[in-house]
């Protein structure tokens, strides 16, 4: 199945006509960069196309650097998930010490 066009703003790195969201790894890129920055529309779609249980294995288990914290910090408060193991190391940082 192919990534709807209204999803470009949320993947503007990505060619969408070649990404298959049922591939595992394009999962996991659509879930935390729509969690991330998308709107009602693209939240919807979101919760319309993957399980609960593949959304909440990708907040539980985000990417290292790529979440904003607010984010993060509100879907792991959404979805009931009491830790993030790598929490610290999932939140991008633009100022590194």
């Amino acid at each position: 199945m192919s990534v709807p066009n209204f999803l470009q703003p949320y993947l503007a790195s990505y060619d969408l006509t070649k990404l298959n969201m049922n591939d595992s790894s394009v999962t996991v890129e659509i879930i935390t960069n729509v969690l991330n920055l998308g709107d009602v529309k693209a939240i919807s779609w979101l919760f319309d196309n993957y399980s609960l249980s593949q959304i909440w294995d990708v907040v539980k288990n985000p990417k290292r650097g790529v979440w904003n914290e607010e984010s993060l910090n509100y879907w792991k408060e959404i979805l009931k998930i009491d830790e993030i193991p790598n929490y610290n190391s999932a939140i991008l940082n633009i100022n590194p010490q």
